[in-house]
């Protein structure tokens, strides 16, 4: 098939189109930057155009003859650019996708949403039909932008919504990077109880559930939470990062309420400088707001199962950090001792 790839050069697009070209598909790729995988995937076959999906003339130009079309290209957590820069980006930026899918008679249109869309979940696990509540300004876009696919959908437009939980894996040079650091040094500095839930999802198993999605009919303008088997707090999370890299961790619990209140006076201390904060409450929520999901209805309607599970997944993610230099070979202070399998 020909299919297209929006922000396909990236992270998690990079794994995606690799998957489609290793299956013999014709890869065509939207991306506004070179990204880490953009010579490696061009020597693979992907067709490439530099640019931005509010360029109409070249969002019409990739997507004439396309059966597919995967759009994962967002603003996403860009601290020094106006709100605006995001509902161009994530709302009109999809609605340019969506009404060129429908003039082609595009077979497919998957759109990567995010969890975010559900905010804090009070009562976990939550699900698809948890509340809508973003915290933030790309959250909220990411969910405008789904409202679009659906009035698309009422005009006859196939499309899907997946909202993955934190993607992780090989090639993430940054998501993840923090806490596999954080645990080599042996100690982690947790604020709060650390009990918290995470959600994380290995990036095969979102490809698989990207592919599903594509190949299922009926499921015009459903929404799809994709995540791993099971959930995790922060303290099981970290200790297992620190095993996967070998290193027992020790965890040091710290009040939180200090913390946020720093951040959010670093990110008054910022702002009139126009610079990036480097310490912000977004970042620092991460220790307070639980993330945690029942996958049901992915597996029963779209056929997902989740075939990595966290150790395997975070042994491979951590082995790709240690290869690209961003970790060091040697374990940290408390190791395990030689590798364990």
């Amino acid at each position: 098939m020909k299919i297209l790839v929006t922000g396909g050069t990236g992270f998690t697009g990079s794994h995606l189109v690799k998957r489609l070209l290793a299956k013999d598909h014709e890869v065509l790729v939207i991306d506004y930057q070179k990204g880490l995988f953009f010579e490696e995937l061009r020597g693979l076959g992907a067709k490439i155009e530099l640019g931005g999906i509010l360029d109409r003339d070249l969002v019409d130009r990739m997507s004439k003859g396309c059966e597919v079309i995967h759009h994962l290209a967002a603003a996403f957590r860009e601290l020094d650019v106006p709100d605006q820069h995001y509902w161009n980006v994530n709302v009109e930026g999809t609605r340019n996708l969506l009404e060129a899918a429908s003039r082609y008679g595009v077979r497919k249109f998957i759109y990567c949403s995010t969890q975010g869309v559900h905010g804090d979940i009070k009562s976990p696990p939550g699900n698809e039909q948890s509340t809508i509540a973003p915290e933030d300004y790309y959250q909220y876009t990411k969910y405008e932008g789904e409202r679009v696919l659906l009035e698309h959908v009422q005009k006859g437009v196939d499309a899907v919504i997946i909202r993955p939980t934190a993607i992780y894996g090989p090639g993430d040079p940054g998501r993840f990077l923090m806490l596999y650091r954080m645990a080599q040094r042996g100690s982690f500095l947790m604020f709060g109880d650390g009990k918290t839930f995470y959600h994380p999802v290995y990036i095969d198993n979102l490809v698989d559930a990207f592919e599903l999605a594509a190949e299922k009919h009926g499921l015009q303008g459903q929404a799809y939470i994709i995540g791993d088997e099971c959930y995790y707090s922060l303290n099981e999370l970290v200790k297992e990062v620190g095993m996967s890299i070998d290193t027992l961790v020790e965890i040091r619990h710290l009040p939180f309420r200090p913390l946020r209140l720093a951040a959010h006076l670093c990110e008054i201390a910022c702002k009139p400088f126009k610079v990036a904060p480097p310490l912000f409450r977004r970042r620092v929520d991460w220790f307070k707001q639980n993330r945690a999901f029942d996958i049901s209805k992915s597996r029963r309607e779209l056929g997902y199962i989740p075939k990595v599970d966290l150790r395997s997944g975070l042994r491979q993610t951590g082995d790709w950090y240690k290869a690209q230099g961003y970790l060091s070979h040697t374990p940290g202070r408390y190791s395990l001792g030689p590798a364990t399998q």
